[in-house]
């Protein structure tokens, strides 16, 4: 019953991805675009864990966590740049 739980997730989160692809391909500013790059991250996070739950193996749920700390950086980059238009001062 959890691996049904499981992959019904999964689709869910991948169907979320779709949703943000089209939101960066098709935002009209680019915060808009920062904002679904954010949130594609976050959801590629959970798609990792999940994968992870799936498998049952533990070297996944550290791929997410590092691929949380390069996503927030790159967030905080993307919006210093677009604030600034440099990212290093």
């Amino acid at each position: 019953m959890t691996e049904w739980a499981l992959r019904i997730a999964s689709v869910a989160v991948a169907i979320a991805l779709l949703c943000n692809g089209w939101r960066l391909f098709r935002g009209p500013t680019p915060g808009d675009r920062i904002i679904a790059i954010d949130t594609m991250v976050i959801n590629v996070i959970a798609l990792i864990v999940l994968i992870g739950m799936l498998g049952g193996n533990t070297t996944y749920f550290e791929a997410a966590l590092l691929l949380a700390m390069v996503g927030f950086v790159s967030t905080i980059a993307y919006c210093k740049f677009i604030l600034r238009g440099d990212i290093v001062e």
